[in-house]
C-alpha cells in the first residue's frame, strides 16, 4: 500500500546525537519506502544562515541527499529555520514549499504548515514572526557577520524560553477560530502542522463539514512521524538508540 510521511520539530542540534541518529536511522531504513517525505518546518533547533558550513548539519544535509534520489523530499520553514535558503536545500535535495501549502494527498486536499500563524493569541510573537519573514529583515540579518550571528541566536533563543515560561498553554497553541478561517481560506477539510509539541488528531467543523487536524510530535523523547496512506493514517513514534 502507498503511504506518504511527514514529519516535524526535530530540532536538531550537535549536542543532541540521539535525536539525529534516530533521524538517520529513519531516513535510511524507513523513508526509501515512502512516495514522498515532508519536513513541516523547525528541522534544526536554530539556523543562522546556509553559510554556516559546519560538520554536523554538513551531514544532515548528507543523508536528506542520499534520501531524495530515491524519493521525493519536501521542505516547509519553521520558526526556528525560516533562514533557510535554497543553497542548503539544494545540498540536502529538498524542494521549499510556500509555508502554507495544499496538496493532494490521496485525493484529498491538504493543507500542510508548520503551524506557528495559528497560534495568533501569542501576541509578542506574532509582531516578531511579521518582521521575520518581511523581506527586509532576512536580508540585513544575514549580512551579518556569523559571530555575530551566532551571539543574536544563543540571545534569541534564551529570551524566548524565558518568555514561554510565563505563557498560559492556551496561548502557545492554536486559536481555533484561526485554524476554521485558515481552513476556510484554503477550501480543505484536512490540515497538517507541527509547532505545538501537542500530537493528535482533532475533529472540527469547517464549511459546515466535518473537517481533521493532525498534530506533529516533536523528538525531544522520541521520533514522532505521521504515517499516511489512501484509507488510513497514523501517528507513530520511534525510540531513540541507547
Amino acid at each position: 500500500m502507498p503511504f506518504t510521511y511527514f514529519i516535524a520539530d526535530l530540532h536538531l542540534s550537535a549536542d543532541r546525537p540521539d535525536i539525529t541518529q534516530c533521524l538517520f536511522d529513519f531516513l535510511a531504513d524507513e523513508a526509501p519506502h515512502a512516495e514522498a517525505l515532508y519536513v513541516l518546518g523547525d528541522l534544526f533547533e536554530v539556523w543562522i544562515g546556509d553559510d554556516n558550513v559546519t560538520p554536523f548539519n554538513t551531514s544532515v544535509a548528507d543523508a536528506f541527499r542520499q534520501l531524495s534520489q530515491q524519493v521525493p523530499v519536501y521542505f516547509i520553514h519553521g520558526n526556528r529555520d525560516f533562514a533557510i535558503r535554497e543553497q542548503w536545500a539544494a545540498k540536502a535535495g529538498m524542494q521549499l514549499l510556500p509555508e502554507q501549502t495544499v496538496i493532494d494527498l490521496y485525493h484529498t486536499p491538504t493543507l500542510i504548515t508548520h503551524g506557528d500563524e495559528l497560534c495568533t493569541r501569542d501576541v509578542a510573537y506574532q509582531k516578531f514572526r511579521k518582521k521575520s519573514r518581511s523581506w527586509w529583515w532576512p536580508r540585513i540579518m544575514l549580512a551579518l557577520p556569523l559571530w555575530y550571528r551566532r551571539k543574536v541566536a544563543a540571545k534569541g533563543r534564551k529570551q524566548s524560553q524565558q518568555n514561554q515560561q510565563g505563557l498560559r498553554p492556551e496561548i502557545m497553541d492554536v486559536t481555533p477560530s484561526e485554524v476554521v478561517r485558515t481552513m476556510n481560506k484554503f477550501g480543505v477539510q484536512r490540515m497538517i502542522h507541527g509547532h505545538t509539541h501537542r500530537p493528535n488528531v482533532h475533529c472540527l467543523t469547517v464549511n459546515d463539514a466535518c473537517a481533521i487536524r493532525i498534530v506533529l510530535g516533536d523528538w525531544y523523547e522520541q521520533g514522532s512521524v505521521l504515517k499516511v496512506c489512501p484509507d488510513e493514517f497514523e501517528l507513530q513514534t520511534r525510540r531513540f538508540s541507547r
